[in-house]
């Protein structure tokens, strides 16, 4: 049974793609997995993540007359679907609970106006390195979310990685830098690791050299705190040749191609957001 303080709490995850599988998994670090169930539009997908987790499998509306806090892992334009079928559940609860929603474009309004009540409400803008406990998770609670609330919520998820919260104006940018950056990253890798097997390296150890050196590399900047720009110079020595591979990328527009891609990515959040779900 759920027995500790921490533990009694029960989450819910409708929704059992590639965020919501991500996010249960962090959940289980610190639940047990009688206090997780799983609900999915195919009941095989939630079914086999259940068995990887050991945890329970229900439908989304069982889901939601369960859970303190009910995770909405659908698509933008299946929440307003999602919601419809769900607001019957959610009327009959005589208990407290908070609707965590991670669609990108829609406000906590716009849920709180497909749930057709104010429920408590906790906007959360993850990336898939939460699946392994690494991920950075922007997010935004309701005015009627309590600071107990908030801390539990921190404190059960707290398995998925950092956590950072934002003024909701502000979410749509974050999630263009950490929500797709892991895309831009992978690529970024990607590339690298082609570079090192086009000047000889083993596909298999240009990928791990690749890798290692971009987690080292990030990881040197959050718990240095110093400005990589100040850690990349470190790293040009006077006529050397990462200065040349430095200016090869400048003349490719490397900087300016990757803020091109934040802002890209931004826009279409906006896009998004004015479209109704």
């Amino acid at each position: 049974m759920c027995d500790s303080a921490l533990n009694t709490v029960k989450l819910g995850f409708i929704g059992t793609g590639n965020m919501g599988g991500a996010l249960a998994r962090a959940a289980r670090r610190k639940i047990p997995g009688d206090c997780v169930r799983l609900a999915n539009r195919t009941p095989e997908k939630a079914e086999a993540l259940a068995e990887e987790l050991d945890c329970g499998v229900s439908n989304a509306a069982d889901a939601a007359e369960w859970a303190d806090f009910i995770f909405l892992g659908v698509k933008p334009q299946m929440m307003a679907d999602l919601l419809a079928e769900l607001r019957p559940a959610l009327a009959a609860r005589q208990d407290r609970f908070l609707l965590v929603t991670m669609a990108a474009g829609l406000s906590i309004g716009q849920i709180q106006e497909l749930a057709g009540v104010d429920y408590p409400v906790i906007r959360i803008m993850p990336n898939t390195p939460a699946s392994i406990g690494e991920g950075m998770i922007l997010y935004t609670c309701a005015e009627n979310v309590t600071s107990e609330e908030e801390r539990l919520f921190l404190d059960a998820m707290a398995g998925a990685g950092r956590f950072s919260a934002l003024p909701e104006r502000l979410m749509d940018a974050g999630s263009a830098v950490s929500g797709c950056g892991p895309a831009f990253a992978d690529l970024f890798l990607e590339a690298l690791a082609d570079g090192g097997v086009a000047c000889g390296l083993p596909r298999a150890q240009a990928m791990e050299l690749a890798a290692q050196m971009l987690a080292g590399s990030a990881k040197l900047v959050l718990e240095s705190g110093q400005h990589p720009g100040v850690l990349k110079d470190a790293v040009c020595s006077p006529g050397g040749s990462t200065i040349q591979g430095v200016r090869a990328l400048e003349q490719a527009g490397f900087r300016g191609a990757v803020m091109e891609a934040v802002i890209a990515a931004y826009e279409k959040t906006l896009e998004l957001a004015l479209q109704k779900p």
